[in-house]
């Protein structure tokens, strides 16, 4: 089980407290800004320089705590134990549904309020990941379905990744315009999307029409519209320039073009980025790097302990001391950074009136659960459905087969917090069909056997096997270093104690085989581990850090021998249980394709999991390569049980659990459901039962294209994007951006413009009317698209909105078009509306859909030029 961090209640000595409240009325008196300039003035060269990395010290003589800025809330509160999980990134766009993201940024918020006050100091200072500065959104462009972090973007749209962004952010920072509940933070600045295992030495060229026209767009709304009060700058360089280092970035446009006030964080090493050797080598000394990122506009340095890449306190230091940066240009980045912890409440007694009534227990709440159950259910995608679904009657038998049926994992994707209440596809149906006999196999695991957790059965502590589980030594520190304590634990509670970060477990004791021949050994583990059998070392994964690994070893077991078994591992963060997992000397798959043929329906559960696709992963087997995809294929062994499982004959399910589009060509044509699930978050297991069983009727849409497979694609490195994406592939896909099926009809009247023409420059606000024409309540999600003359990115999500409806309701949808949805770039990167005819598309999908209706909209005059 998992062990919430020990919960310390905020209290201030008498003395400090005294004195915080007597200085409360002068504070109050000023700017964010002026009390941030009073305190930097104050600090010391060494002071300052130590306050701009991303763990800051205390500085006591000026009632200022510890802070760690480090935060993850990708989609919930991330290592830092239990918390409601949400969908992955993707699987949220996939909603459609701006109204949602923000109460899902705002319950994050509250989550993450809760946890501070549960854990912060005496004097209010916060560990990581304890804080309230939260570095997501990653509102880069997924352009390339091999990216393993697309999962935590919003899909390959720059308009539709903008309005998912803007209302996340919102709910996140709040509506209190004195305070902050939180602070967001747009990542990562920019164009930034793989692959993974260049990040550090990547220099993007993009074309001035793609930077504006694709790159940049999601990250000016974010900033004009969402008033996003931080940005991480990124690993790679652009135009030979390191982003962290960028003026053009940091100061000509995001500043000046787009007047942003807040602060920008450096990606975790990026600053080391720009001058070592084996990366950007921009410049040759630490000094040199940190003056040419503080002077382009850079604020904070995450240092990336990972890899050893820091650049902090010592080279900022030394550079002002040598001249070589302006003591002044750190006291712009401190005043920026402070007045940001003052808007959050961070250096005074009680938080911001706003956010008072929040408590620690206000997190992992049921009704926070219940929004992340709404979240999963808006989110899923019915890609094919022959008329399967939904049931029209319960079924007696169902199988429950494949490697992702009972995988928390594939529940919560990367960058994750944990569910207390984790709901597995299995459990899902389980509980859905309390009356049905549900059977279950895995059959396979993702790319190989399947991996069930090694039982208890199998376990000892003594070689006799008189008491079964493992001994397990608990360290305070990371490498089985520092205090420790003893405790016997079954393989299904061996958990990390205290929550913490840089422990590090030992247990050992016995392993019995049930049957002779050769096993695959696994630990489930989000950080680095070792496993040794019989005294030899069977797998080292020691350097695996803040990412999963499927690293496995093979041991040969004599059936009813007992074999002396170690296991060594670090914690990095908060995780639930950690498991040893193991692959048998069993057909699995033999007994999966038995179990489907004495089943009435079949639920077959595939994909990947954040432990294949992901952030710089130390990994490579077949389809996968350090995080990244090299095919789009379903994995081979799950494929292959797939095309076994229906040939049993009986009527198949096929849900995909992955944060990537997967090219299932075969199951299109021969299996009658498909569901894309995503990462579903914790409740996901409910949301692909109910969808099943028909208790809501689906409107997820896909925020990515499903193609056909990775050759109809340009070189993954390749950052043009020509052919890439619905908006300028020109192939054939196997399910287009913005599909998604339904259990319901919709039909849509004749729109109508406010007027026919427009002068260039001026907005047009569209209506139509949407009827439910079916049997079923259901929400439809309106879809505008505008091809503009000559705009080879023809045609282009302009507006969308997502409606429910009741059988046989209508209603009118408005939305409006502005000079930017009109707009087009040209090849030196201008915006502009250009004069001519426009063709308005609406409907439930892309131009060509069933139901598309349109209309035609002209525009007069001169060219109307739009700011970047």
């Amino acid at each position: 089980m998992n062990h919430e961090p020990r919960r310390i209640p905020f209290t201030l000595a008498p003395l400090a407290l005294a004195a915080l409240c007597a200085a409360a009325p002068a504070l109050a008196q000023q700017t964010p800004e002026a009390r941030a300039a009073d305190l930097v003035a104050r600090m010391t060269l060494e002071e300052k320089a130590a306050q701009l990395g991303n763990d800051t010290p205390a500085i006591p003589r000026l009632k200022i705590p510890r802070y760690n800025w480090w935060n993850e809330g990708l989609h919930g509160v991330a290592r830092a134990g239990y918390a409601t999980v949400f969908p992955q990134a993707v699987g949220m766009a996939a909603t459609w549904d701006e109204t949602l993201m923000h109460d899902v940024g705002d319950v994050i918020a509250t989550e993450f309020r809760a946890k501070y006050m549960a854990t912060r100091s005496p004097d209010g200072g916060t560990d990581w990941y304890r804080g309230l500065t939260v570095w997501s959104p990653n509102i880069n462009i997924f352009r390339d379905p091999r990216w393993g972090r697309g999962q935590e973007t919003y899909g390959e749209d720059p308009y539709l990744t903008s309005r998912i962004a803007v209302n996340f952010i919102r709910g996140l920072q709040g509506d209190d315009p004195a305070s902050f509940k939180t602070i967001a933070t747009a990542k990562h600045f920019a164009v930034h999307s793989g692959p993974e295992s260049n990040r550090h030495r990547e220099d993007v060229h993009p074309s001035p029409h793609d930077l504006e026209d694709t790159y940049l767009p999601a990250f000016r709304a974010t900033v004009t519209e969402g008033k996003v009060a931080s940005v991480m700058c990124a690993y790679n360089a652009v135009n030979g320039v390191p982003a962290c280092a960028s003026d053009d970035l940091l100061d000509a446009r995001l500043r000046r073009a787009w007047g942003f006030s807040g602060f920008v964080v450096s990606d975790c090493g990026a600053a080391a980025n720009i001058y070592r050797a084996d990366s950007l080598h921009y410049t040759r000394t630490p000094e040199q790097a940190v003056t040419a990122a503080f002077t382009a506009g850079m604020d904070l340095i995450c240092g990336d302990y990972r890899n050893k890449m820091t650049t902090e306190a010592g080279p900022i230091a030394n550079a002002v001391r040598h001249g070589e940066l302006k003591e002044a240009v750190i006291d712009r980045a401190l005043v920026r950074l402070f007045a940001g912890r003052i808007r959050l409440g961070l250096l005074d007694p009680n938080p911001p009136k706003a956010y008072a009534g929040i408590r620690p227990d206000d997190n992992d709440t049921p009704a926070h659960r219940a929004v992340a159950l709404k979240t999963a259910q808006e989110a899923m995608v019915l890609l094919k459905n022959d008329g399967l679904l939904p049931l029209k009657k319960a079924p007696r038998t169902i199988a429950v087969i494949g490697p992702n049926a009972d995988s928390e994992d594939a529940l919560v994707g990367n960058y994750n917090g944990q569910p207390s209440h984790p709901v597995t596809v299995l459990a899902g149906i389980r509980a859905r069909f309390p009356d049905a006999t549900i059977l279950y196999a895995p059959g396979t695991g993702l790319v190989g056997p399947a991996e069930p957790p090694v039982p208890d059965a199998s376990l000892c502590v003594d070689a006799a096997c008189r008491t079964p589980g493992l001994a397990a030594e608990h360290f305070a520190g990371p490498d089985l270093a520092g205090t420790a304590h003893g405790a016997t634990e079954t393989n299904a509670r061996a958990a990390w104690q205290d929550g913490g970060r840089n422990a590090s477990t030992r247990w050992t004791g016995y392993l019995k085989a049930p049957r002779t021949g050769d096993y695959g050994l696994r630990f489930l583990s989000n950080a680095g581990y070792r496993i040794w059998v019989d005294g030899k070392l069977v797998v080292d994964a020691w350097d695996v850090v803040d990412s999963p690994s499927i690293a496995a070893g093979k041991a040969t077991l004599q059936a009813g021998r007992t074999y002396p078994v170690r296991i060594e591992a670090v914690q990095r963060g908060a995780r639930g249980d950690q498991k040893l997992v193991w692959s048998t000397p069993v057909d699995g798959g033999k007994e999966a394709v038995a179990l489907a043929r004495r089943a009435d329906l079949v639920v077959y559960v595939a994909g990947l999991s954040a432990n294949l696709e992901g952030e710089e992963l130390k990994l490579q087997v077949p389809g996968f390569m350090g995080g990244d995809r090299t095919s789009l294929d379903l994995p081979a062994p799950q494929e292959r049980l797939l095309e076994q499982v229906v040939a049993a004959g009986k009527p198949t399910v096929l849900v995909l659990m992955s944060g990537s589009a997967l090219a299932v060509n075969w199951a299109d044509k021969h299996v009658p459901a498909i569901i894309q699930a995503w990462y579903p978050g914790g409740e996901g297991g409910h949301a692909v039962a109910g969808l099943i069983a028909g208790d809501y009727s689906p409107a997820g849409r896909l925020p990515v294209t499903f193609y056909r497979g990775v050759d109809d694609l340009p070189a993954f490195g390749d950052y043009r994007m020509i052919g890439r994406t619905y908006r300028y592939f020109k192939g054939q896909v196997l399910y287009p951006f913005g599909h998604g099926l339904s259990y319901t009809t919709f039909r849509y009247g004749t729109p109508a413009l406010s007027a026919p023409t427009i002068a260039a420059g001026a907005p047009v606000d569209v209506d139509v009317e949407v009827a439910n024409t079916g049997k079923r309540d259901g929400d439809e999600v309106v879809q505008l698209y505008v091809a503009k003359p000559g705009d080879a990115a023809n045609p282009t999500l302009a507006a969308f909105r997502r409606v429910h409806l009741k059988a046989g309701e209508r209603t009118r949808v408005a939305l409006v078009l502005d000079a930017r949805a009109l707009s087009q770039v040209d090849a030196a990167g201008a915006r502009k509306v250009m004069p001519g005819t426009y063709t308005i598309y609406l409907g439930g999908g892309q131009p060509g859909h069933a139901q598309t209706v349109k209309a035609a909209l002209a525009v007069t005059g001169a060219p109307s030029a739009l700011p970047k």
